[in-house]
């Protein structure tokens, strides 16, 4: 299957990027709208200016098997973040941009093609919420060196349906991760209280333009949607609510990431709520959940590898 991408011409890229930018004025690319001048450098909450700000990339092999594969996913992990999620665990990088690179379009679309060159299934774009610009921007270059693989948005779901909009006929796989889902525990550890809102309008609006997720006879996925679920010690994610929506406003096909890798990172030892893992029981009870609203397309790998040693 040809990336979504590749049927866009190159007007059309350079539309979208111009429109994208124009969000950048006086930011409302994400539903903070900030407000600031982006592109004279000037900084909101995700920290970022005029470029994006590149921490690492790499070949994956963490991510869920559609996406790995045998060659690995191409991670690219954007630095700054639109959410204040207290308990990241990837908060050095999500919290600051300090350590990490600042890249021009052309450094950012070659990023993309030595990723491709080592094998990668797939770019993997990881918390790029606040870079779509410069992500569309640097496409074109890529496209023109010879970028032939799906993009995979790797989102924390605080996402505007508008911009997701412009997004359409460029990302094949939609990879949105669901938190909490009760508007006080949004506000108190994401920085968001209309999170788990704007979350589900936005994952309507992925699984609209890319349908259930697509994985060919290789076992590699090709487009869709594939939603995380990040379970939370003491039942704090919501997964019941979660489900629920999944199952009555997305699609019975959608395929499901329940996730127990949690582990206090970050500032989540401030919240004694917040400080445990989720043991075996959580998950099973968790999928249960999924089963009874008929979500049946459950990813299957054993994420309580990661977290072994926090349940001694």
């Amino acid at each position: 299957m040809i990336p979504r991408y590749l049927n866009l011409t190159k007007s059309e890229i350079e539309e979208k990027t111009k429109g994208l930018f124009g969000l950048l004025r006086c930011c409302k690319l994400c539903p903070r709208e900030c407000g600031v001048n982006r592109l004279e450098g000037e900084t909101g909450f995700c920290l970022t200016g005029r470029y994006a700000y590149v921490s690492s990339y790499n070949l994956h092999f963490g991510e869920e098997d559609p996406l790995v594969g045998t060659g690995g996913s191409g991670t690219i992990f954007f630095a700054g973040c639109n959410l204040g999620c207290v308990f990241c665990q990837n908060y050095e990088i999500s919290h600051s941009t300090e350590g990490s690179h600042e890249v021009t379009k052309e450094q950012l679309a070659q990023m993309m093609i030595i990723l491709q060159d080592q094998g990668a299934h797939n770019i993997n774009f990881v918390s790029p919420t606040h870079i779509i610009p410069q992500i569309v921007e640097a496409l074109g270059i890529a496209i023109e060196m010879g970028l032939k693989i799906p993009l995979v948005y790797n989102t924390g779901s605080y996402d505007k349906v508008e911009v997701l909009k412009i997004l359409d006929g460029i990302i094949d796989i939609y990879l949105p991760d669901t938190k909490f889902f009760d508007p006080d525990l949004c506000e108190k550890y994401l920085k968001a209280k209309d999170y788990s809102e704007r979350a589900k309008a936005a994952i309507k609006e992925m699984h609209r333009q890319v349908g259930d997720l697509q994985i060919n006879d290789a076992g590699i996925a090709e487009k869709g949607l594939l939603v995380r679920h990040l379970l939370m010690p003491n039942g704090l994610a919501g997964t019941e609510k979660w489900m629920e929506f999944i199952a009555k406003e997305i699609s019975l096909n959608t395929y499901i990431n329940i996730m127990d890798q949690y582990r206090p990172c970050g500032e989540a030892t401030k919240y004694k709520e917040l400080v445990g893992v989720v043991s075996y029981e959580e998950l099973k009870r968790a999928q249960d959940i999924a089963l009874k609203f008929g979500l049946k397309r459950l990813d299957k790998r054993d994420f309580s590898r990661f977290v072994y040693l926090f349940r001694k």
